[in-house]
């Protein structure tokens, strides 16, 4: 039997959630930026498809890591600092990637990059968790995965057309100088009224312990791996296999490929909104959130071979079907940390979990630069993806009893003595 939700008046201001949705498409500009230069400075460095895929890969030797580590952060200290210090890490990051001249130091750049964009989503997570409601959640991370799908949208377009005219350098140092201003909007909106608006207060943080004894927190790990995974895939080497094996200019890599993210883009704020109105009309979050998870791995496991096969013209609708189909899994993950941690510990859950999930991050653009150079072709490297999914579905499904908030035990909740 189902009931009809209520709905109450937003807990977390718009304008905040609208700053972390520019947050978060800062920094899918910011990290893509790598890929769209790839067909440029892989020239002009003389670098292999496999130091490409290195590459590509470093960003989350640190990235993935570190998220627990956020999390801690997240839930000890105010989230305005944290979230800040974070941006203006990897802001600097991308300015001086600018100045590289060596594969190595575009290496270490890439592993600073990681460090700062580490902060993201368990800050995210934690405002979300104890200032939306569950059926605002939808809404709020679709605006927020809509920044993660226009951030490579823009960072493609934008860059790849500007640094056809003006050089990949240029760009990134501007893009790094203008990735800092987001600090002042920041400060000035979550400085006005109560610091509860801007960052929910301090708590003594869940013992890891606690957390990894959740069946569930292992089970949403491994789905968003097998998420990321072709996501990862697609983020990382479409502007090479746009130009290298389907034969288009930088420029129309540049439209097509911010056609692909701003069909993602679309899609995940439709998600939000959709999985919104069936929870306030009385369908379980474990039924909404699940069903559009599996809905989406299963359209990716049957498509991704298809584009490595298709026609010029076929590839491209195919990758726009499975950005749309990202679109249904986005803002659903983000929601099932939110759900399940709560706001006890829903920072925490997401940095274990955006750990874990994105441990794909550094596998996929490795297997795919790696199977790419050893069999001439991107069709393998795509069924390898079409696999990781139905692996997601199996997760999902099987290791979730139900996505619902998990009760933690009563002694954890305790405030901490202290704030920053």
């Amino acid at each position: 039997m189902t009931r009809t939700v209520v709905p109450t008046a937003s807990g977390l201001p718009f304008r905040i959630v609208l700053l972390l949705g520019v947050a978060v498409f800062i920094n899918y500009v910011d990290r893509g930026n790598l890929s769209t230069a790839g067909p440029l400075f892989k020239d002009e460095l003389g670098l292999s498809n496999s130091q490409v895929g290195i590459l590509l890969s470093a960003f989350f030797w640190s990235y993935a890591p570190l998220q627990p580590v956020a999390g801690w952060l997240a839930h000890r200290f105010d989230v305005r600092y944290v979230l800040a210090g974070g941006l203006a890490t990897w802001s600097i990051s991308t300015m001086l990637t600018g100045f590289a001249n060596s594969f190595a130091t575009l290496l270490l750049l890439r592993i600073l990059l990681g460090i700062g964009e580490s902060a993201t989503y368990p800050c995210n997570s934690r405002l979300l968790a104890q200032r939306a409601p569950e059926h605002e959640r939808g809404r709020a991370n679709g605006l927020i995965a809509a920044g993660q799908a226009l951030g490579p949208a823009f960072g493609t377009l934008a860059g790849g057309l500007l640094m056809a005219t003006f050089g990949w350098r240029a760009v990134f140092v501007v893009f790094g100088l203008v990735s800092l201003s987001w600090l002042l909007p920041w400060f000035t909106v979550t400085g006005r009224g109560s610091a509860s608006d801007a960052a929910a207060i301090a708590t003594r943080p869940m013992p890891y312990l606690v957390l990894l004894k959740e069946r569930a927190l292992w089970g949403a790990s491994l789905g968003q791996f097998c998420y990321s995974y072709a996501y990862y895939l697609v983020l990382g080497w479409l502007p090479l296999f746009l130009v290298r094996t389907q034969g288009f200019s930088i420029k129309e890599m540049a439209q097509i490929g911010a056609g692909v993210y701003a069909i993602h883009a679309a899609s995940s704020g439709l998600t939000g909104w959709v999985s919104d109105r069936w929870i306030i009309a009385g369908v379980s979050p474990n039924r909404v959130r699940k069903s559009l998870l599996l809905s989406g791995l299963i359209g990716v496991a049957i498509l991704m071979p298809l584009c490595a096969i298709a026609s010029r013209m076929q590839s491209i609708a195919l990758f726009g079907t499975i950005a749309a189909l990202f679109g249904l899994q986005t803002p659903n993950i983000f929601a099932v940390s939110q759900t399940m941690g709560g706001a006890r510990a829903a920072g925490q859950w997401m940095g274990v979990q955006n750990f874990l999930g994105n441990l794909s991050g550094i596998i996929a653009p490795l297997a795919t630069g790696f199977i790419v150079d050893r069999t001439g072709e991107y069709f393998w490297a795509f069924a390898v993806a079409s696999a990781v999914a139905i692996v997601g579905c199996i997760a999902f499904w099987l290791l979730i009893p139900s996505i619902e908030p998990v009760v933690w035990p009563d002694d954890r909740a305790q405030p901490a003595s202290s704030t920053l």
